[in-house]
């Protein structure tokens, strides 16, 4: 289901909801949700920890029917995130924090949920600076005293391995500024167990990259956090926790790509390499992309039709709506829903001679605003087109750049309704 081309169920209900609020707006199919969160359920069954990383699509629609279909929480890497989570119904422990950009705020207000007694179910550290400086809030905060609980800990390894991606998602390569090396993070740990009771180093935290093309690094880095984790049990048997991250890739429609089962087959050869006492006794995953990229659909309209030595369409969503293509030249499938003003029938249609290759643009004011050559049949202006897989990484990094107002957010329910969850911004919001 995850990869079913819902398109044919679900393209007149984007030309409705086009026609009544408008264009560029963002559809998301709550039906491929649901069926990406079984394929994730699935592979990595109860008891593993399944928390969706908020940061893939922040809607606070999405995130709560992501995190329901993984029956799981929410992880975020920021203050900002944390509210959008509690606004979408998730409780402080469902919700991990982690990122390489938390403020001296952000830690606070971790700080503040164990004081308070209703503590975070852990924060992911990445260095000894964010370390020391956790401890020394949460010693004056008297976490660990008086009652208060701990605050749960978990050191980001930076598993220097080569990830089979782009460059600019192999967040898990030596020279990333992400984590900690092995000797780093063993530093980190016993740093925070001579912090005094407010800090309780649980486990090791790892994410190798995104949109991964085979399962060899992944491998290799999950060994590697896998050992670090044996050797701190060794003498704490209360550091018993590994988060392998996400990463599970979505590729084209029809292209082939490891889905997350091949993933989990890895895990129980990992696991009977270290010996029992030294291994994690809690597993975590934190998928994003994987569960909402399928279930986006970028809707736009034609606003030019040119004649550049080929066909040229200009259309009214880009990259303020999806920064994707533009920010490391990410492909995404273009498909026609309405040709020279008529619906477009996606359950008869094939290539034929009616169709030609047609070099997309949207509307910015940046050349880098290009979505390819794709395959469409004849188009005027005002017909509708449909971006392809822009659930995904579209609408959290979106902005109104050119003072475009950022776009309308419409959940279609599996019955075919659609309603808004979020409406299109205003230009008095702008500036």
């Amino acid at each position: 289901m995850p990869d079913e081309d819902r398109l044919p169920a679900i393209a007149a209900t984007l030309r409705a909801v086009a026609g009544r609020i408008g264009t560029p707006l963002h559809a998301t199919d709550l039906a491929t949700i649901a069926a990406a969160g079984r394929e994730l359920r699935d592979a990595f069954p109860d008891p593993w920890v399944r928390q969706y990383s908020v940061k893939a699509n922040d809607v606070p629609a999405i995130v709560r029917a992501a995190a329901a279909a993984l029956e799981g929480g929410a992880n975020v890497v920021s203050g900002g995130e944390w509210a959008l989570a509690r606004r979408a119904g998730i409780g402080n422990a469902l919700v991990s924090l982690e990122g390489i950009g938390k403020t001296d705020g952000d830690l606070r207000a971790a700080v503040r949920s164990a004081a308070s007694g209703d503590p975070i179910r852990w924060i992911a550290v990445e260095s000894a600076d964010e370390v020391a400086a956790v401890a020394g809030l949460a010693a004056r905060a008297r976490l660990g005293r008086d009652g208060r609980p701990p605050l749960d800990l978990l050191v980001r390894l930076n598993p220097d391995v080569s990830p089979e991606t782009h460059p600019g998602l192999a967040v898990g390569a030596g020279r990333s500024k992400f984590g900690m090396s092995e000797t780093e993070l063993t530093t980190a740990v016993e740093t925070a167990r001579r912090a005094g009771p407010g800090l309780r180093p649980r486990g090791v935290h790892l994410h190798v990259g995104s949109q991964l093309g085979a399962i060899d690094s992944w491998r290799d880095a999950v060994r590697r956090a896998l050992a670090t984790v044996a050797l701190l049990r060794g003498n704490d048997a209360g550091f018993d926790t590994l988060d392998v991250g996400g990463g599970f890739p979505v590729a084209a429609l029809g292209e082939p790509s490891p889905r997350p089962a091949r993933f989990a087959r890895e895990m129980p050869a990992l696991l009977d390499a270290v010996p029992a006492d030294r291994r994690p006794t809690r597993l975590a995953i934190e998928p994003g992309r994987f569960l909402v990229a399928r279930a986006g659909w970028l809707v736009g309209r034609v606003l030019h039709i040119r004649d550049r030595g080929g066909r040229q369409v200009v259309i009214d969503a880009g990259m303020t709506e999806l920064i994707r293509p533009a920010l490391y030249g990410a492909r995404h499938g273009v498909v026609a829903l309405t040709s020279l003003g008529r619906p477009v029938d996606h359950s008869l249609a094939r290539p034929g001679p009616s169709l030609e290759s047609v070099d997309v643009h949207g509307p910015i004011c940046e050349s880098t605003d290009a979505l390819g050559e794709h395959i469409l049949p004849p188009l005027r202006r005002g017909d509708l087109v449909a971006i392809r897989d822009a659930g995904a990484y579209g609408s959290s990094l979106s902005s109104t750049y050119n003072g475009r107002p950022k776009p309308a957010q419409v959940l279609v329910e599996p019955d075919g309704e659609a309603r808004v969850a979020r409406r299109r911004g205003r230009l008095a919001g702008l500036g």
